[in-house]
C-alpha cells in the first residue's frame, strides 16, 4: 500500500506562520524530496551521479533553538513568527518543532514582554536551550528601564533560567549557562547561533568526523572555517590539531575560553577574521590535511578560490543551502576533486530547508 503524499498538518497556525511551509506533506515524501534535492544539488555542481546517504531525519518537537519575533500592535503585544514574505507577526499559541521546555515559555514570555517598557513597537526574543537550561536574551527597540531589568530578574527566577540577557549584556546569570560540544564545555555568548537541534548536532559531527582523512595523527593539522562557538572544534581535536577561524569576537572568546580551561589549549589555537573580506590564503592552507568548514545561507564567497587553488587533499563542507553548495562545490569538481560522500540532514521538518555534509577529495 503506497504511503499519502499529503497529511494533516500537525500545527493549528500552519498555512498563516511562516515558520513551516511543507507540514502537509507526508514525512517520507518530505524526506524523499530532499534526497532528491540534494542529489540534484551535486550533480549541477558537476559530480556525475552522486548517490547521498539515506536522509537522517530529525523529528519535530526537537528544536533547541527559537528567534521569536515581536510586536505591539494596539496595544496587545504579539509573539511568534513572521508571515511568510512579510513583517507580520503571528501570535503563536504553539509551536510543535519546538522542544517542551522552550514551548513552555511561549505565553510567559508574551505577559512579560507585554509589561516592559522598553518594548514600543518591536523586539526579537532568542531563546536556546543549553545543557543548564533555557538562555533568553531580548532585544527592545527602547530603552529598558530599572522597572524591565527587575522584571527580567523575577522571570529568570521564576523559571529557572540559567541567565537572562538584554541583547548581548547579561541581566542576571544565575549559574553557568554551559553547552557542551563534545567534551568542549562551552559558555556561549547570549543570543549565540546553536544548530537548531541537538539530534542534528550530533548527525552533523558524525558526518564530519567520518569524512576526515583515515591516516590522522596527532601532529596533522585540522583548518576549521566558520568555527562559532566550537561546536565541531572539540571532535575534530580529538583527531588532530585544529586552527579553528571566526568571526565574531564572541563566538571566538567562547571557544577560546572553553579549550583553556578543557585543557585543549595545547590542540586548538583560533584566529579572529572575517572571511568575507580577508579568506584564508592557499598559502596559509599549505600542510593543511583537512579544511573543515560550516559557511553561513549564502555560502564561503570568496574563501571558495583560495581553497581550491591549495590542493588540500581533503574538504567537509558543510551546508545549509544546497543551492549555495551547487554553486561552490562547482569548482572542486573542475579542479579534479572527487565527491566522496554526502549525507543529507533534515533538522528542520516541516519545511523545504535542508543540511548537509558534502566530504571531497582529490
Amino acid at each position: 500500500m503506497t504511503a499519502p503524499a499529503t497529511v494533516v498538518p500537525v500545527c493549528r497556525h500552519f498555512g498563516v506562520c511562516g515558520g513551516c511551509s511543507a507540514q502537509d506533506v507526508a514525512p517520507a515524501a518530505l524526506a524523499e524530496a530532499k534526497h532528491a534535492r540534494l542529489a540534484a544539488a551535486l550533480a549541477r555542481a558537476g559530480f556525475a551521479d552522486p548517490h547521498p546517504a539515506p536522509v537522517v531525519s530529525i523529528p519535530m518537537g526537537t528544536r533547541r533553538r527559537a528567534d521569536f519575533a515581536v510586536a505591539r500592535v494596539a496595544g496587545a503585544v504579539r509573539l511568534g513568527f513572521h508571515e511568510t514574505r512579510s513583517r507580520t507577526v503571528v501570535d503563536i499559541a504553539e509551536c510543535p518543532l519546538l522542544r517542551p521546555e522552550l514551548e513552555a515559555l511561549i505565553d510567559p514570555l508574551r505577559a512579560l514582554l507585554a509589561r516592559l517598557q522598553g518594548l514600543r513597537k518591536s523586539a526579537d526574543v532568542r531563546v536556546n536551550l543549553l545543557d543548564a537550561g533555557a538562555d533568553v536574551s531580548v532585544a527592545l527597540d527602547g530603552e529598558a528601564t530599572a522597572a524591565d531589568r527587575a522584571r527580567l530578574v523575577a522571570f529568570a527566577q521564576e523559571h529557572d533560567l540559567p541567565r537572562i540577557s538584554l541583547g548581548a549584556e547579561p541581566v542576571l546569570i544565575r549559574r553557568p549557562p554551559t553547552l557542551d560540544c563534545a567534551g568542549l564545555v562551552v559558555l556561549p555568548p547570549p543570543a549565540a547561533f546553536l544548530q537548531p537541534s541537538f539530534e542534528g548536532e550530533a548527525a552533523i559531527r558524525a558526518a564530519v568526523l567520518a569524512g576526515l582523512p583515515p591516516k590522522l595523527t596527532r601532529k596533522s593539522r585540522i583548518v576549521e572555517l566558520y568555527a562559532g562557538i566550537g561546536t565541531l572544534t572539540g571532535a575534530l581535536a580529538a583527531h588532530a590539531r585544529v586552527h579553528a577561524v571566526e568571526g565574531s569576537a564572541p563566538a571566538l572568546a567562547a571557544l577560546d575560553e572553553a579549550a583553556r580551561t578543557g585543557g585543549q589549549a595545547g590542540r586548538i589555537d583560533s584566529e579572529r577574521r572575517d572571511l568575507a573580506r580577508r579568506p584564508v590564503t592557499a598559502k596559509e592552507l599549505a600542510g593543511a590535511a583537512c579544511v573543515v568548514l560550516d559557511p553561513p545561507f549564502d555560502g564561503a564567497g570568496p574563501q571558495i578560490a583560495p581553497l581550491v587553488e591549495a590542493k588540500v587533499q581533503r574538504i567537509v563542507y558543510v551546508s545549509c543551502n544546497p543551492e549555495a553548495l551547487a554553486r561552490e562545490a562547482a569548482p572542486f569538481a573542475r579542479a579534479g576533486y572527487r565527491l566522496l560522500a554526502s549525507t543529507p540532514i533534515d533538522q528542520f521538518p516541516g519545511s523545504d530547508h535542508l543540511e548537509s555534509v558534502v566530504v571531497l577529495g582529490l
